[in-house]
């Protein structure tokens, strides 16, 4: 995390720190109370402390979800409007349409939209290093919005990893003492306001991406997948979610891998040794002419988050085919996966799945006809690093992914295939 700059936040709020301590000093006499102590700070990376209180954007669940209360991002801190704004007893409405955040409090009308490096202060637009951003469900800010809004202090202690915010509540004037009092009135009904209904947290993405993979099979001794007979690509994403506080992902992904299966004919007509493939149940081999094989390889799977954030334990269903007559099979498995966290400029993300079993039915080759079941054990891999960029929603990742197929029977071999990848995605 990088280092604040301490020259930068002494200019921004020692004159608002010196009216705060003037006011405490002469609501407690000249002696100053000890400092507030920290104690043991709360779930999350980096806690607020408001007026000596921890504060949390939803403290019935931030805990146990462990969302941050505040982000350093930049070397600026960012912390959640709503909830810092609502501890002063300012209003908060947010506009979905435009994005736009807007503060009322009597003599403070504060409005800043999630994206654009503006705060608008009373009518006066001044601009921000770092845009508001919109993180968990929560709309972030820069401090500087809260201070210069709101005229608290605001301070980052890094020895403890904590963002102390003070504000002095205007004292209202006291009432002219009446000559006589007034006849008492019947109590006001006071109708409660409903809570607030809480933001479903949910984050997605998806990717596209252009495979250059090798493949090992009893149709190529690794044929690059890049020719004429068009490129391999695949297509994932998921969503993250929170269900019975929870965290669960979702997702899928689609990878088609395309190469050529050479065949020659010699002069007396023959069929070449290239052109020869084992047949299904190892039945002998048989001369396949050339063509473009197709694989294909998709999955769905649901994921839960016990320990470690971003890192999930999954449940797959894998669906393999091809286009050269052989049957569609299909498997259930389970892995690790660890999603990518495309709030930051930097992220990696990976996965890896086991599949004990992945199976289908078909007529053998020499067999007459009689159904015949084929069966592998599958494992499937992927590493790879994203880049987000902070003013659009897009992303770029690459990486390496690949799967090995191991012969479990009736199939004619072993089967690898894998290599980089490069590709765009789309996060919301």
């Amino acid at each position: 995390m990088k280092r604040l700059s301490v020259s930068i936040f002494a200019l921004v709020f020692a004159a608002t720190f010196s009216q705060v301590a003037a006011a405490l000093a002469q609501g407690q006499g000249a002696m100053m109370p000890p400092p507030a102590n920290f104690g043991s700070p709360p779930s999350g990376q980096i806690p607020i402390l408001f007026n000596d209180h921890h504060v949390y954007a939803k403290p019935d669940t931030l805990r146990e979800g462990r969302v941050l209360a505040a982000l350093v991002r930049g070397g600026t801190v960012l912390i959640p409007l709503r909830s810092m704004f609502e501890q002063m007893g300012a209003t908060v409405s947010y506009d979905p349409g435009s994005k736009t955040v807007d503060v009322s409090k009597a003599g403070s009308d504060v409005k800043v939209t999630v994206g654009r490096p503006e705060v608008v202060i009373n009518g006066e637009s001044r601009p921000l290093d770092v845009p508001p951003i919109v993180y968990q469900g929560h709309v972030l800010v820069p401090i500087r919005v809260i201070s210069e809004g709101m005229g608290a202090y605001v301070q980052w202690v890094p020895d403890k990893q904590t963002v102390v915010v003070r504000y002095v509540f205007a004292t209202p004037p006291p009432s002219p003492t009446p000559s006589a009092p007034p006849p008492p009135e019947p109590a006001p009904v006071v109708t409660p306001t409903p809570a607030p209904a809480p933001t479903p947290f949910l984050k997605a993405y998806i990717a596209g991406d252009y495979l250059s993979p090798r493949v090992y099979n009893e149709f190529s001794s690794g044929q690059n997948t890049n020719n004429q007979d068009g490129f391999s690509y695949a297509i994932h994403g998921n969503a993250q979610f929170s269900l019975a506080g929870i965290p669960l992902v979702v997702g899928g992904s689609f990878t088609q891998y395309n190469y050529a299966h050479t065949c020659a004919v010699n002069s007396s007509g023959v069929y070449t040794s290239d052109c020869y493939v084992t047949t299904l149940g190892n039945a002998g081999s048989t001369a396949v002419p050339a063509f473009t094989v197709r694989n294909y390889l998709g999955d769905a799977h649901v994921g839960l988050n016990f320990f470690f954030p971003r890192v999930f334990i999954d449940i797959t269903e894998l669906w393999i085919g091809n286009n050269a007559g052989y049957p569609w099979m299909k498997g259930q498995g389970s892995g690790l996966e660890l999603v990518p966290d495309l709030d930051r400029p930097f992220s990696v993300y990976g996965n890896y799945t086991y599949y004990g079993n992945v199976s289908g039915t078909t007529a053998a080759i020499n067999t007459g006809g009689t159904a015949l079941k084929i069966a592998y054990i599958v494992t499937r891999y992927d590493l790879g690093a994203t880049y987000s960029f902070s003013t659009t929603p897009f992303f770029i990742e690459a990486g390496y992914k690949g799967d090995a197929w191991h012969e479990r029977y009736n199939v004619p071999g072993n089967v690898t295939e894998g290599g980089p990848y490069a590709g765009l995605g789309l996060h919301f």
